[in-house]
């Protein structure tokens, strides 16, 4: 029986994609040492490490099937790597989406106030 049939019938939660929001990486591991640990648990399209000052320790691991995705984010959470702690998370635009448009409508709030002398 292929392993894929049994698949299409199970129904997931919706914050279940195939993208991983990855934090508290070591500042030191490499992208290859990434692939290594996320790997085991499925083909990966795409791994984006944060280099940024705001980013490092963070990164973006993409797998090719979405319940790859699920078995890694479920067995690597936690998981200890060169003395940290990982921390595994499903990747949702829309929270990241939310707060960006927060924070535009409050400086325009402020552009507001200012403009029309409002405190």
């Amino acid at each position: 029986m292929n392993s894929t049939a049994g698949r299409n019938n199970i129904r997931l939660p919706p914050e279940v994609n195939r993208v991983l929001f990855v934090r508290n990486l070591p500042f030191k591991i490499t992208t290859e040492e990434i692939y290594e640990v996320f790997g085991k648990y499925g083909p990966i399209r795409q791994i984006r490490v944060g280099n940024a000052s705001d980013t490092r320790g963070t990164a973006f691991v993409v797998y090719e099937d979405i319940f790859d995705a699920k078995n890694a984010c479920e067995h690597l959470q936690g998981f200890n790597i060169l003395g940290r702690y990982l921390i595994v998370l499903y990747y949702q635009q829309n929270k990241i989406t939310k707060k960006m448009n927060l924070q535009k409508k409050e400086e325009e709030i402020r552009e507001m106030k200012a403009r029309y002398g409002v405190d």
